[in-house]
């Protein structure tokens, strides 16, 4: 049921971004939905090997380095979307990556306070 939530809530993060950002373009909320979804499922799979890949850099960078490595996830799920869901660049990945961190974290310290 959390993992439900978890998409739902990235997929009204990923239409603000849309809206905020003109580099990031959603065709519509199933669009988010289904980027959402590719998106957890790539931060289960893949993001995992990237970190064990990164490992080196991410502990020189003190740990900087996962916002490239979510920047890059981000940029495969627009990949696998094709059209429907397009991030210009990987500044615009990095930037969207860096508010979906920043989201988290707030959206965690207010679960974690009931």
């Amino acid at each position: 049921m959390k993992w439900l939530a978890h998409i739902i809530v990235n997929a009204v993060l990923l239409l603000a971004l849309a809206g905020y950002f003109q580099s990031i373009h959603l065709s519509g909320v199933g669009a988010a939905l289904l980027a959402s979804f590719l998106l957890s499922l790539l931060n289960m799979v893949v993001k995992p090997i990237l970190i064990v890949l990164t490992l080196p850099v991410t502990v020189l960078t003190f740990g900087l380095f996962l916002f490239v490595i979510n920047a890059l996830t981000l940029l495969m799920t627009s990949w696998l979307m094709g059209d429907s869901f397009t991030i210009d660049g990987f500044g615009a990945a990095l930037l969207a990556s860096l508010a979906i961190s920043l989201f988290h974290v707030i959206i965690d310290a207010i679960s974690d306070r009931d």
